[in-house]
């Protein structure tokens, strides 16, 4: 190797998993991927494309071409000890980045972008994921030789968040890089691709011309629908037909080709067979289009066939530069009047607003803008993704983050793609903007929770976790969206009931209990209130301090003075800053008459701030209230970060880690401990295998039963390149076997200290370790698992006969003999939990929380939160299970120490976060008493990541 170091441990083998497509600064995208030798023309082509400027900078000096050893050097790499990386668009290469190892630990960095792309962020990404390609080989810095004047890299640099050294020797400022990952480093890369990935959304959504592909005259065709729909919406740019045989559609002058338009296309509508999208993409790209709405079917939903040419099609598009929605999408939409865009299937489009509404479903898109239309609420903007070879849920939420016209965000969702990527942005915008979303159980074309390694029980706290308001049905959806749109949020749950009919303001009431809501006695004005009664009643309870919202129901048993009551209400609660909601005769959505009217230029009057909405009846308004309340609550406290822990040592975690996976420990029979198998209903062992793509998509894994205790395996990766040992992929290498250890050294790294236990193989062996931890004692099998099964422990054993009494019982019973193990009895009296942290393959680790009683673990009684935990987070995940009274005092039981539960909870979700190669802690169990918590019992069960998470590594799109 060069300058005399070499490294032999690793094998040169082209690393696949390198590659990535990724979104640059102005939104468009391009492909990264390690050089190869077959790229010499192309370097030699990029090369001749370079200013002399930009080569000066590269190498200190002219250089009007590349010699061939240059070539061959430069495209000849060893993956390990020289690498490359480029960035593609298209075919040609735009940007190369390369470092070369000088030393144990350190390389050389140096890296050229063509001119004409330069200010776009490529050489940001560059170098993101030349830093994770060089830690995954071992180099912990990077050093750079820039000059002066090339300001481009020295500020490249400093500004990637990495700890920087700099100092001027001969004219040249070296930096040095450090390559650990920093919170700064971390901000800054979720930064860039914030802005990376909301530009690319807003190119979709303001285009400047459109062009509809596959507009044929054929009534009620797909491509002549959108046609239509885009003219009779006053689209303000111009529309271009493309069909290859006629003059004309709709009245419009048609092209024969997207190219042979003469003006400058922005968004493509693409209405073809499924057979020819690939090359509509391609004559796309060459046009220079900026983004491709594809509501042809055939892909993704009609099998693996229909999946393999999506994604073709998402490969060609993004290499050259392009996003695209869909395919089997409905299309997208923006009412903004400068812009006035219904590049969709639906006729009906709703009024302007301020909600941004995503649907997964194509075919369900059709009706919900119906809906949303019938109810009176406007929209921002709307985007239906079908199969999402691209386009996600994750990009929709960066973008409405920064669009001023969206105050509030409506999703529909019959799968998740990134999870982890999709709670970290939804934490982050619900802060500011409240985020309702329907999730639905699966269906054939998506993919149930349980398949991503959770039951669906764990994704409602998850979501709430994040700040989501997450609902039941469609129905909800709008219930819960009109009222963020219109209304305040409350300060409390405290519910004045102003009403005409005594029956209807009973029901609200016990809506509002059941809903955990507290509710004031209900004004009731009887069935001949008017305005006057009406606005007086309203304007007492919105004064007085006890009261955060109102529900006011209006039901007269004959037709009243509807527009004056109306009226009354909306001047009362204007300014109130608490929430007004109504049942207003029945009315469903945006009452007119409820309205606070402004006129949007372009798109008439439509509803704004103040608005009151109405529910058909008060246990709707109710419900759509109690979703309000309870986000209110979560973003009414302020975001911290998880503890610091100054008693804790992850670098030893990390060591005692890698050491357990390198070096298994062994039953006497020589099998790794802890080698997991499955059964299938017959009871035979079957293997439990797979591929976890870390990729956009649903994550296939084979789920637990839903109680803490049963260790779950993690699938392989087929990312990792074929051949190649562990030690030269690093953090992608193939997913190793798991290990099932003890857990005690484990958790001691985070100040955690299992209650001692001693494996015994006769009654004297009992007793010696009896009188070692004192006594009382337990005598238990020592499987971690037998805590489910009757028999499996003797308590309370006060001397040395009644230790052997208890052990001559155990081998008294038939079967096998089994492992005893001695444990000294826990302080009395405690509530027995149960504590778990599986690493889940979408969601990241998750931290599980239980009470250990039967009755709570065969109710499936638990408790989910993402990790790492924040104080607030421990606490809500303790009171979230149905049980919680019972460590409070309540139902006889004496109350405990929940502090110290707490703390334990936020050190495991600690270990947790810091610790990938846990694939399943279980603290099975926890007694938690009077002044402290005592783990009987730990396992883990480690095994090699597949890769990083769902979410970590540098930028890239799935």
């Amino acid at each position: 190797m060069e300058r005399g170091f070499t490294l032999n441990t690793v094998e040169a083998h082209y690393p696949a998993h390198w590659e990535a497509d990724v979104v640059l600064a102005d939104g468009g995208t391009a492909h990264v991927r390690p050089i190869k030798p077959a790229d010499a023309d192309r370097l030699r082509s990029f090369y001749s494309r370079l200013s002399d400027e930009s080569i000066y900078f590269r190498f200190f000096g002219p250089r009007p071409r590349l010699s061939d050893r240059e070539v061959e050097r430069f495209t000849n790499v060893d993956y390990v000890n020289r690498v490359a990386l480029i960035a593609t668009i298209g075919t040609e290469m735009v940007a190369v980045i390369r470092y070369d190892r000088t030393g144990p630990g350190e390389a050389e960095v140096a890296f050229l972008v063509e001119d004409a792309h330069q200010g776009r962020g490529v050489a940001s990404v560059l170098l993101e994921h030349l830093a994770a390609t060089a830690r995954e080989r071992g180099i912990e810095r990077f050093v750079a030789d820039v000059l002066p004047a090339n300001m481009r890299m020295t500020g490249l640099l400093r500004q990637a968040g990495y700890t920087a050294q700099s100092q001027f020797e001969d004219g040249v400022v070296r930096m040095t890089l450090d390559l650990t990952p920093t919170e700064t480093s971390t901000e800054v890369t979720l930064a860039r691709e914030h802005r990376a990935e909301s530009r690319s959304i807003a190119r979709l959504l303001t285009p400047g011309s459109v062009a509809v592909i596959g507009a044929s005259r054929e009534p009620g065709g797909v491509g002549q629908t959108v046609l239509r729909n885009l003219l009779a919406a006053d689209f303000t740019g111009p529309v271009y037909p493309v069909h290859r045989e006629v003059r004309a559609v709709a009245g419009v002058r048609a092209y024969p080709s997207v190219t042979a338009i003469d003006g400058d296309v922005d968004l493509a509508v693409v209405a073809v067979p499924a057979s020819g999208v690939i090359d509509v993409v391609k004559e796309c790209a060459e046009k220079g289009v900026h983004g491709l709405v594809v509501v042809s079917s055939g892909f993704g939903e009609t099998g693996a066939e229909g999946r393999a040419m999506q994604d073709e099609v998402a490969r060609i598009a993004r290499s050259y530069g392009l996003r695209v929605v869909g395919p089997n999408c409905l299309g997208i939409a923006n009412t903004d009047p400068v812009v006035k865009l219904n590049a969709t299937l639906a006729a009906t489009l709703p009024c302007r607003g301020k909600v941004g509404f995503f649907s997964q479903s194509g075919a369900l898109g059709t009706a919900l803008l119906q809906r949303v239309a019938q109810r009176g609420m406007g929209i921002s903007t709307f985007v239906s993704a079908g199969n999402r070879a691209d386009v996600s849920g994750n990009d929709l939420l960066q973008y409405w983050e920064e669009d001023d016209s969206t105050e509030v965000i409506l999703l529909y969702l019959e799968s998740l793609g990134n999870p982890r990527k999709f709670t970290r942005l939804a934490r982050r915008i619900s802060r500011s903007k409240p985020v309702v979303v329907v999730k639905s159980g699966g269906t054939p074309a998506g993919h149930s929770a349980e398949e991503l390694g959770l039951p669906d029980s764990a994704i409602s706290p998850l979501f709430e976790q994040a700040g989501l308001i997450r609902v039941d049905d469609l129905i909800q959806l709008f219930d819960v969206g009109q009222l963020l749109a219109y209304q305040p949020l409350p300060a409390g749950p405290r519910v004045a009931l102003v009403t005409n009919s005594d029956a209807l303001g009973l029901l609200a009431a016990d809506a509002c209990l059941a809903a955990r809501l507290e509710p004031r006695p209900p004004v009731n004005l009887g069935p001949a209130a008017g305005a006057p009664e009406f606005g007086t009643a309203l304007a007492g309870e919105l004064a007085s301090p006890d009261v955060d919202a109102a529900v006011v129901i209006y039901m007269p048993p004959i037709p009243g003075d509807t527009e004056e009551v109306a009226a009354e209400l909306i001047r009362v609660s204007k300014g109130a800053a608490k929430p007004v909601l109504a049942t207003f005769e029945g009315h469903l959505g945006m009452h007119p008459a409820l309205r606070v009217e402004t006129h949007a230029p372009g798109c008439g009057v439509t509803p704004s701030r103040g608005s009151i909405p109405s529910y058909a009846a008060p246990e709707e308004a109710v419900r759509a209230l109690a979703h309000v309340v309870r986000y209110a609550q979560w973003r009414s406290h302020p975001a911290v970060p998880p503890p610091e822990l100054d008693d804790i040592d992850p670098s030893r975690a990390q060591a005692l880690v890698r050491t357990l996976l390198t070096t298994p420990p062994a039953d006497p029979s020589g099998a790794p401990v802890g080698m997991l198998v499955a059964a299938d209903l017959s009871g035979e062992p079957v293997s439990i295998s797979g591929d976890a793509d870390a990729s956009d998509e649903p994550v296939s894994i084979p789920s637990d039963t839903g109680l803490p205790g049963e260790p779950v395996s993690a699938p392989g990766d087929a990312r990792a390149e074929p051949g190649g040992d562990d030690a030269s992929q690093g953090a992608f290498a193939q997913a190793g076997p798991p290990v099932e250890v003890d857990a005690a050294e484990l958790l001691s790294c985070y100040g955690l200290t299992v209650w001692p236990a001693e494996v015994v193989r006769s009654p004297e062996e009992a007793v010696a370790a009896a009188e070692r931890l004192g006594w009382p004692v337990v005598l238990k099998v020592a499987d971690p698992g037998a805590s489910r099964r009757a028999g499996t422990v003797r308590l309370g054993l006060t001397s040395p006969e009644m230790v052997r009494q208890a052990y001559a019982g155990f081998a008294d019973q038939p079967g096998e003999a089994v492992e005893l193990a001695v444990q000294r009895m826990a302080p009395q009296p405690a509530v027995p939990t149960v504590v778990a942290a599986v690493e889940d393959p979408a969601f990241g680790p998750v931290v599980s929380f239980g009470l250990g009683e039967v009755t709570a673990r065969l109710l499936l009684d638990q408790g989910f939160r993402l990790a790492p935990l924040t104080r607030e987070d421990a606490a809500a995940l303790v009171r979230s299970v149905r049980a919680a009274p019972l460590l409070f005092g309540e139902y006889g039981y004496p109350p405990v120490a929940v502090d110290a539960l707490e703390d334990l909870l936020v050190r495991v979700g600690r270990l947790a976060g810091d610790l990938p190669e846990v694939a399943r802690l279980d603290l099975d169990q926890v007694l938690v008493g009077e002044s402290n918590a005592i783990i009987l019992g730990a396992r883990a069960t480690l095994r090699t990541p597949a890769g990083p998470r769902l979410d970590g590594g540098p930028r890239r799109l799935s």
